[in-house]
């Protein structure tokens, strides 16, 4: 079914289109996920263990931010 249902996207003039949007959508699926989960794991450090990284509670989301999009990003 796939299979058949890629060989008509490819048939199509809008394939190259739609093919990009799929990925860029993954993409963003995957950053966003890689945000919460770093943003999780920072939270449960304590505030010596953040310290010694460098960070204060308070910026947990810009770093986290700044770690996966490369820029601070507002979600």
């Amino acid at each position: 079914m796939i299979i058949a249902s890629n060989a008509l996207v490819r048939r199509s003039g809008h394939s190259r289109t739609l093919i990009q949007a799929w990925n860029q959508m993954r993409l963003m699926i995957a950053k966003r996920r890689a945000y919460v989960n770093t943003v999780k794991t920072l939270s449960t450090l304590t505030d010596r263990e953040l310290s010694d990284l460098g960070i204060i509670r308070s910026q947990i989301a810009a770093k986290a931010s700044d770690c996966v999009y490369g820029t601070r990003h507002t979600a």
